[in-house]
């Protein structure tokens, strides 16, 4: 029978039993523990279930500069002792590390929003089976064919240093994901969600979604590529939003190697996107849930990187803060964008001509120092004339960077969950709103559906 991630007791326990056994100047512990379940479903009906619970350690030993890890799934006194004299004998034969900055003691962690709900730990392979079932019977219905993949996740992770620290956090999310098509596969519409509380999941609404856009998708036609005013959906933001967050590393920035670097310095207190433009995380906000501390232990607190359109942050670690001479900063793992007001149905009324994308696919870097990156449209893109949509349209490839996307925005709506990855794996949360945005670049027409 699977099992719920460790407690807090447990780990604090576990991590004590392998600091006693260590021999190493310094060590760390870190435990992760999960119950993982999914749901497939393919041509309208459930392919596969399944249900793995686990738990790893990880030990970390430290002789002046050299260290060395070890991993184990196994917590008997042999396993762990044999883990910890791993690590131990590695950490002997490695070069220095002239990085290294110690162990961290006991931290103060600042009140975060634990997103644990037992609606998501204890959700039934009955429960993920009846939302399939309410997607297929829906696509079925209408004549169409429903993919999808339902994964859940209760997770637990815990940090212990030789030098005091102990810090435990746990999580539960669930994602949805369902590509709806045509029977002859020239149609096809997606919908996804993100969302911590089970609750929380609309599934007729995400049925619903996903086969409106598949039957609306039929009978693409080519436009020509170019500059084009688009409309992009919320999931869509969150690619390009995403792009950004990853590219916000400091010592990038002060080694010249990142787009947000400026000879003799970086381009902190610059406008760079639509003034309307504020991106922040915050591990104490219920809706973003981000993770309160990372690997080694260090607090993450809220955090304004952009601000009315201006880069106010870039991301320390513990050794670059300490060679620049600031303190570390927080970390972006869960992100929110400002939004407006406007629907969607508003940006496709004020459009003269345009495209509406549903999401993005296949998305590749093309060039860090511009962050810009290539990827496909997906699932529903339809052409936009005169204040109305008039058709779908075939998928175009696009070369764009956020800092372009995000600059020449003219409309954008109220911020909502969204997936971070293509493939829809459970985890952290990203509020995004959708977007009317100019100038979009798309290089070629793509065939793919």
């Amino acid at each position: 029978m699977a099992t719920q991630p460790l407690t807090e007791s447990e780990a604090r326990a576990l991590a004590e039993r392998v600091l006693d056994l260590s021999q190493a100047d310094e060590a760390r512990v870190n435990l992760r523990s999960s119950r993982e379940t999914n749901t497939r479903f393919a041509n309208n009906q459930i392919t596969t279930s399944g249900d793995v619970s686990d738990a790893t350690l990880t030990v970390r030993s430290v002789f002046g500069r050299r260290t060395g890890t070890a991993t184990t799934n196994r917590f008997d006194d042999a396993s762990l002792r044999r883990a910890v004299e791993t690590s131990e004998r590695l950490a002997r034969l490695s070069p220095e590390d002239p990085e290294y900055m110690g162990q961290l003691g006991p931290q103060a962690y600042p009140a975060a929003a634990e997103p644990w709900f037992e609606s998501t730990a204890a959700l039934s392979d009955e429960q993920r089976a009846a939302a399939a079932r309410l997607i297929t019977e829906t696509a079925r219905s209408r004549g169409l064919v429903a993919t999808g993949f339902i994964p859940t996740r209760a997770a637990s992770e815990a940090v212990a240093t030789s030098a005091g620290l102990f810090a435990y956090t746990r999580r539960t999310s669930v994602a949805l994901t369902t590509t709806v098509r045509t029977p002859d596969g020239r149609g096809s519409g997606w919908a996804g969600t993100n969302v911590f509380n089970w609750q929380d999941l609309d599934v007729r609404a995400l049925a619903g979604r996903a086969a409106d856009k598949a039957e609306s998708s039929r009978g693409a036609r080519p436009v020509e590529p170019g500059r084009w005013t688009v409309i992009l959906e919320p999931t869509a933001v969150g690619s390009f939003v995403g792009f950004l967050m990853g590219a916000l590393s400091a010592r990038s920035a002060d080694e010249g190697r990142s787009a947000f670097a400026r000879p003799g310095g970086t381009r902190l207190g610059e406008r760079l996107l639509d003034e309307r433009v504020t991106i922040y995380s915050d591990p104490a906000d219920p809706a973003l849930s981000a993770e309160p501390f990372n690997s080694e232990g260090l607090p993450n607190r809220r955090m304004v990187w952009f601000e009315r359109g201006a880069l106010r942050s870039l991301q320390y670690d513990r050794y670059w803060a300490e060679r620049q001479g600031v303190g570390p900063t927080g970390f972006a793992d869960a992100y929110a964008m400002s939004g407006g007001a406007a629907s969607v149905e508003e940006m496709i009324a004020s459009t003269e001509r345009g495209l509406l994308v549903t999401r993005f696919w296949y998305m590749r870097s093309v060039d860090q120092r511009s962050i810009l990156y290539t990827g496909l449209t997906r699932d529903g893109t339809f052409l936009v004339e005169r204040g109305r949509v008039v058709g779908p349209v075939q998928n175009l490839r696009w070369n764009e960077s956020p800092l372009n996307v995000l600059a020449n925005i003219e409309m954008l709506g109220v911020p909502q969950p969204v997936l971070r990855s293509e493939a829809g794996e459970t985890g952290a949360a990203a509020l995004m709103p959708a977007l009317k945005v100019r100038g979009f670049r798309f290089t070629s027409v793509s065939d793919a559906v």
